[in-house]
């Protein structure tokens, strides 16, 4: 075969994979979450009431958050649920933190404080807040977050009644909409986020656990030796350690929980990125799975990751070959097609839409007036697919170059535009 029509016959692959992976996957979403909707969601509307109310440990790792953590503690005082208590763990804050927690937990007989000297990473301010905790099971939120009256309640259900249940990650919603890019979150948390974890659920295997809101049960925790403060993303990696010791994880769509996404550029690619980063981090760490046939349940989420990020490569160097050839009116030795063809990516587009609908009729029932933000949502793989992949080709070389034994701390992210 002549070089030319071997180079060419590589472009058409890489064309066909950039538009049938997501075509695919959309496929996957929209059939995997509308099961779960209809087997495990659509009935359950009140919450559950409990034989017991087993005592709880609420963790609120912080650095940094004088602007969001008192209202965040306040707000989980009024939770529907009988014995709880609050631990506000700081990590080597350097602005007002320490002494806001410290008068809320002289207010509150129901706060407590853990202090670290330094910043040592949310990994390790959650493991420090374990070893204070009194309860049996532990709920971790972000120190902007805010718990729906209810969610504790629809968490402890899963608990109690399975005893191999090691964590339930639950719904996060988007609590500011100022701009377009908080308004395409709010779609994107819905009809991207929230029907991943309804498919993956379903399939027997959740990739991650959110990290704005999470509950674990203390047993659990320490068979696999708590979080790894060397991990860049510890919600997805001790999502991993506990599943390959064989402990379930679960999604509870009505354990609500607000949360402050960003809502400039800057923001979204630093989120984005230690996103990507803590992805690959997992997967690196993690691909001992495939020496063991008792892990296989795994395999099927590693390799959908492994697709996402060779989709991501694939997308962008199809798009800087296409604007060379296009924009610059340099002559290349074979036509390079756009990085989606007309007719295919009127296709998928269709297809997007379908997603984005039926994600969004499943969602609406925990917030009226929902639907108005398909408009907003139509525009996240114009906006977010580019920024995504991008994030993802950056972060792979900086992962593999990162120094080994070097420590993941943290700093306060972008809380949106106040």
């Amino acid at each position: 075969m002549e070089p030319t029509a071997f180079i060419e016959k590589v472009l058409r692959f890489i064309s066909d994979f950039i538009y049938l992976y997501p075509l695919l996957m959309s496929f996957v979403w929209i059939i995997g979450g509308g099961i779960f909707y209809w087997k495990l969601e659509r009935k359950r509307d009140t919450p559950p009431i409990l034989p017991t109310y087993p005592f709880l440990s609420i963790l609120i790792p912080c650095h940094n958050e004088e602007k969001t953590i008192e209202s965040t503690v306040k707000h989980l005082l009024g939770q529907n649920y009988p014995s709880f208590e609050i631990i506000a763990i700081d990590d080597g804050s350097t602005d007002r933190t320490p002494d806001i927690i410290t008068n809320l937990a002289k207010q509150y007989s129901s706060v407590r404080n853990v202090f670290l000297s330094e910043n040592r990473g949310k990994a390790a301010a959650l493991t420090m807040g374990c070893v204070a905790a009194r309860g049996e099971y532990v709920v971790t939120i972000d120190a902007d977050a805010m718990l729906d009256k209810d969610a504790l309640r629809w968490i402890v259900w899963h608990f109690i009644h399975f005893p191999r249940v090691g964590a339930v990650t639950g719904n996060p919603r988007v609590a500011n909409r100022t701009t377009l890019l908080a308004k395409i979150q709010v779609g994107e948390y819905s009809t991207i986020i929230g029907l991943i974890k309804r498919t993956q659920r379903i399939l027997g295997k959740v990739l991650t656990v959110s990290g704005v809101i999470a509950a674990f049960r203390i047993s659990a925790l320490y068979d696999v030796g708590f979080w790894d403060d060397m991990m860049l993303t510890e919600d997805i990696d001790i999502t991993w350690k506990l599943e390959k010791h064989f402990w379930d994880v679960r999604y509870e769509p009505k354990a609500l929980c607000w949360v402050l996404v960003p809502e400039t550029i800057k923001g979204l690619w630093k989120q984005r990125l230690r996103w990507a980063r803590g992805g690959i981090e997992v997967i690196l760490k993690h691909s001992d799975i495939w020496t063991s046939w008792r892990q296989r349940r795994l395999w099927p989420i590693y390799m959908e990751y492994i697709a996402s990020v060779i989709w991501a490569y694939s997308f962008l160097i199809l798009i800087l070959l296409w604007l060379i050839q296009s924009s610059l009116k340099v002559s290349l030795p074979v036509q390079i097609l756009p990085p989606v063809p007309k007719w295919s990516g009127s296709v998928l587009g269709l297809v997007c839409l379908i997603q984005f609908a039926a994600s969004l009729c499943m969602e609406r029932k925990y917030e009226k007036g929902l639907l108005k933000y398909y408009f907003w949502v139509i525009w996240y793989p114009i906006c977010y697919w580019v920024i995504n992949a991008i994030t993802v080709v950056v972060a792979l070389p900086a992962t593999l170059l990162k120094k080994k034994g070097t420590t993941a701390t943290w700093e306060s992210p972008d809380r949106g535009i106040s």
